[in-house]
């Protein structure tokens, strides 16, 4: 017997460096379960050049990545997504997307590296911290046991998932 493989949606708004990276990561990652994707409410048209970049530093493949519209998940011939991740940060007043239907969503809000545009050194920092807080929730995302946990309790542990921080506790 095959194992499932989930497909998973990152959403936020430019769907050029946080949904993309988590795309990316959750293939990565995800041990072949999972297939990534990703889009922008108000997609910008081009992915941020740091964000290739970095990708690219690990190997990852970025052939096949643009900036897309989600309208292009609501299409009928579209693959049918088993969970929606968005990840605007909500704490910079940023509109997030909200995704009709059935997955199970989650918000896993982060801060934006466009927003640092123009710095490199800054963008390249803030791009970092997205994979490693991307890279953390990922991972103890794909290691739930998604087929013993109901659709209640799979949601309870994507929020608590979405509260994790792994920054050093204070001294």
């Amino acid at each position: 017997m095959t194992e499932p493989r989930y497909n998973v949606l990152f959403l936020c708004t430019g769907n050029s460096a946080r949904s993309v990276l988590g795309e990316c990561l959750v293939n990565h990652l995800g041990g072949g379960r999972f297939r990534g994707y990703s889009a922008g409410s108000h997609p910008s048209g081009r992915i941020f050049q740091p964000v290739l970049e970095f990708l690219e530093s690990q190997g990852l493949e970025t052939g096949q990545l643009r900036s897309k519209s989600w309208d292009e998940f609501a299409a009928p011939d579209a693959p049918l997504m088993d969970f929606v991740f968005t990840v605007c940060d909500s704490a910079a007043n940023e509109v997030c997307p909200v995704w009709p239907g059935q997955p199970i969503t989650a918000h896993w809000g982060m801060p934006d590296p466009v927003a640092m545009a123009g710095d490199e050194q800054r963008a390249v920092r803030a791009v970092q911290e997205v994979v490693r807080m991307l890279s953390n929730r990922i991972r103890l995302f794909t290691s739930l046991p998604l087929d013993s946990l109901d659709r209640m309790s799979l949601q309870a542990r994507l929020k608590e998932i979405s509260q994790y921080t792994d920054e050093p506790a204070p001294s």
